[in-house]
């Protein structure tokens, strides 16, 4: 595609607007209500598995990728009927970039498919600044495909990859989530290990929850220390129950710190999208530290420095 449409690496990137948290903190809820209206381009899941078209199918209505995920998301729905309840998959849903990170190696997604110390040594070992550079062209590819004005973006792995991610995307606006890590991090370990029935026969509940701990006690560090990065008026904090109270108001605080107008339109999108997708209309699953071999107490110890600089 480069080859062939050079002028796609000229193309301007006006600066994304980055969601940026844990698991389960808001993220993607704040992510589909961002993306509600057609003020932002978004990812949805079928383009961010498969975000360029083979050379043969290009152009094709409909489009065969959409045809494969729906395929890929019913054999899921099957495979792991619980799923929903922790987080919604569907075809067409808002989706995070990890897919497209993964397309130079750099990302989490390795870490969510299997338990790989080696490799997430080796992903905090090296400089991701390439790797991110290289996610700024899919972006640039993306919108020359299927267009778009302004990027919004999702993933935890930002939270350890500030500093590029500044220097990368200049102008960036980071919007951060934060929530009790305890929680948290249950919430996910139990998302993680229930998804991993689609990649293992057996899954050692306890060797993957701490591994996760340890992966999350990484990232929040990292959020600590290079938080400040971001400069104040390209960014704010969000915590998650100002965002649960206040909804509509949040997402038009986003609006406000990216420079965008927050009309009518815009409020009747998102109010619109808060109907249809009321929080745990699916059912909630309940976690405890015991399940997975923890203890609340020194969860709660390890994240302090994280908690008591964003929540406290």
């Amino acid at each position: 595609l480069l080859a062939r449409h050079p002028e796609i690496e000229d193309t301007e990137l006006v600066p994304p607007v980055v969601i940026a948290g844990l698991p389960r903190s808001g993220t993607t809820h704040l992510h589909n209500l961002l993306a509600a209206a057609t003020t932002f381009r978004s990812l949805p899941y079928w383009e961010g598995v498969e975000p360029f078209p083979l050379p043969a199918e290009a152009g094709g209505r409909p489009d065969p990728r959409i045809g494969r995920m729906d395929v890929a998301v019913q054999t899921m729905d099957l495979l792991m009927p619980h799923f929903a309840l922790m987080h919604e998959m569907t075809t067409d849903h808002v989706h995070e970039e990890i897919q497209l990170l993964a397309n130079d190696f750099s990302t989490m997604l390795m870490e969510t498919l299997a338990h790989v110390p080696r490799w997430t040594e080796y992903y905090w070992s090296r400089d991701q600044t390439s790797s991110y550079e290289y996610l700024v062209t899919q972006l640039k590819a993306l919108q020359f495909l299927r267009g778009g004005r302004r990027w919004v973006l999702k993933s935890p792995q930002h939270l350890g990859q500030l500093p590029v991610l500044n220097d990368v995307m200049p102008g960036v606006v980071v919007v951060f989530t934060h929530r009790d890590p305890v929680p948290v991090a249950l919430s996910m370990i139990a998302m993680i290990t229930y998804s991993e029935r689609m990649h293992r026969d057996t899954v050692d509940v306890s060797k993957v929850a701490h591994a996760w701990v340890d992966r999350l006690e990484r990232l929040l560090g990292a959020c600590v220390r290079d938080r400040d990065v971001i400069p104040a008026d390209r960014s704010v904090d969000i915590r998650f129950d100002d965002f649960m109270a206040d909804e509509i108001g949040v997402a038009e605080t986003v609006y406000r710190v990216a420079g965008e107008i927050f009309d009518d339109d815009v409020r009747s999108a998102v109010s619109d999208y808060l109907l249809a997708h009321r929080r745990g209309r699916h059912g909630r699953v309940h976690t405890s530290a015991e399940m997975f071999g923890l203890d609340a107490n020194e969860l709660r110890d390890r994240f302090t420095p994280y908690s008591t600089r964003f929540l406290t």
